[in-house]
């Protein structure tokens, strides 16, 4: 069976080291280009189904954000032959111009730090736009997730540093989920009793 190759163009460390563990993880073919000098040439040379870019390193105009534009924007498939699909990076700190133009032109994109289900859903998507692969990866991901307890933690500062934040930090527990469902049917209730007050003498 034919590997999926992923083409990492990204010049921070942290990034590289975190993407290709996840991607490596799938069983994918995975290689970084940390310099944009080289990037158009891996481009045009490798086998790729997906190349992720950082655009704090692309920036959003120039020869290498130029041709991964036009790759993005392209047909996935042509004269059915898969086309190579690129997504973005956008770092959190990364000119407010970058996320203007990503938006204006419509590509692909994800901001970083980011999370890891919602990431690889992005991925799964794009590589199913060409059939590199043949089912959605986020069944398996959403399936393998085990409930887990929160525990008390110190507030964590505004600014992330790491390359994927805690999806623990944005779902609720089973406890907690139980806790808002008894909520929200108590509040008709409450409501009512209210109504029925004010309408006594």
């Amino acid at each position: 069976m034919h590997k999926v190759g992923i083409l990492i163009i990204d010049d921070d460390a942290a990034s590289q080291v975190a993407l290709q563990q996840v991607l490596d993880s799938e069983g994918w073919k995975v290689r970084i280009v940390p310099l944009a000098s080289h990037a158009l040439a891996e481009l045009a040379s490798g086998d790729w189904a997906l190349a992720i870019a950082n655009v704090a390193m692309t920036g959003v105009e120039g020869p290498l954000f130029t041709t991964l534009k036009e790759l993005a924007l392209a047909p996935p498939l042509e004269a059915g032959r898969a086309r190579l699909r690129v997504l973005f990076l956008v770092p959190e700190l990364a000119n407010a111009e970058a996320h203007t133009v990503l938006e204006r032109e419509r590509l692909p994109y994800a901001l970083k730090p980011l999370h890891l289900h919602d990431f690889l859903e992005r991925v799964s998507d794009l590589l199913l736009e060409t059939q590199a692969i043949s089912a959605p990866i986020r069944r398996i991901r959403h399936g393998d997730r085990a409930p887990t307890r929160r525990a008390t933690r110190a507030p964590r500062p505004l600014r992330e540093t790491s390359m994927f934040s805690s999806r623990q930090d944005y779902m609720m527990t089973e406890e907690e989920t139980a806790e808002f469902e008894k909520q929200e049917k108590e509040e008709p209730k409450s409501k009512q009793k209210k109504l029925d007050d004010l309408g006594r003498p």
